[in-house]
Parts: C-alpha cells; structure tokens; sequence
C-alpha cells in the first residue's frame, strides 16, 4: 500500500496495537500526554472497504474530534500513517480507506476541512502505484486500483 521507499516524516509515537492482531481499534498517547484512538470501521456496501475513525481521549476537551494544537501534527499524522499500515498487514484483502476530516472551525469556507486537505497531500505522496487518492468533497478516500489482469 506505501511506497517501498517511505520513511515517515517525523518518528511515530509509541502503538497499542489491539489484543487481536485482527481488530480495529489502536491507540497512541502524543509527548503531551493526549491519548488518540483510531478505529476502523467496516463500509456497509463493500466489505473490504474501510472508514478510518481518529479522535482525541481526554476530558480538557469538549469533544473528541478537538483540535489540539500542542505542535504534534508530523508525528500524528506519521503514527497514523504507520497505523494504516499495520491495519492492512493484517487485512491484506482491504481495497478501500476513508477519512473526513473536522472542520476547524465554523467559519471555514472550503469544501473541504484542513484536515482533510493535509491527509490527502500526505497520501498523494505516499501511496505506492498500485493504489489512488481522491478528495470528494471533505472526504479523502484511497482505492486499491483493480489489476486487469
């Protein structure tokens, strides 16, 4: 899924990978001790497509989708990054990830979130050639590309 020659950004943070080398739900605390979870969840009309979740635990904020600014954002994104792959090690048959970023504020005129602009110019850089990124609307969304062989 990434290119052979990736090497994140920034060092990711330190992984909970679940129990279960299968399931979903992973978690990572930041160097300011904000806990994140990222839960996959399955898309109704396909299977093995997957709709990424990402929010922040912790009771300073009102709610889970926050923006933190604590200037963790490189390593957020990498431990992510890195997080997405060891998703799909372990669901090597997945055709389809999905993101909608939160917008940061209500005053944002974009169609799409910065967020999500930022997921998106991450995954034109390092998705390998055999995978595509879309921005529909505020949605990132990256599709295995179908062999026709």
């Amino acid at each position: 899924m990434l290119k052979e020659n990736y090497e994140p950004s920034s060092p990711p943070y330190e992984i909970e990978v679940p129990e279960i080398q299968s399931g979903d739900t992973y978690y990572f605390t930041t160097g300011s001790g904000l806990k994140y979870q990222v839960r996959f969840g399955k898309k109704r009309d396909n299977y093995l497509g997957n709709i990424i979740n990402f929010s922040v635990l912790s009771d300073e904020f009102e709610d889970e989708y926050s923006e933190t600014n604590r200037g963790e954002v490189f390593r957020i994104v990498a431990t992510i990054i890195e997080i997405i792959r060891i998703y799909h090690q372990n669901h090597i048959h997945s055709d389809t990830y999905e993101f909608t970023g939160e917008f940061k504020d209500e005053h944002e005129t974009h169609a799409a979130s910065i967020r999500s602009r930022l997921y998106y110019r991450y995954a034109q850089r390092i998705l390998n050639p055999d995978w595509e990124s879309f921005l529909e609307g505020n949605k990132v969304t990256i599709r295995k590309i179908k062999s026709s062989r």
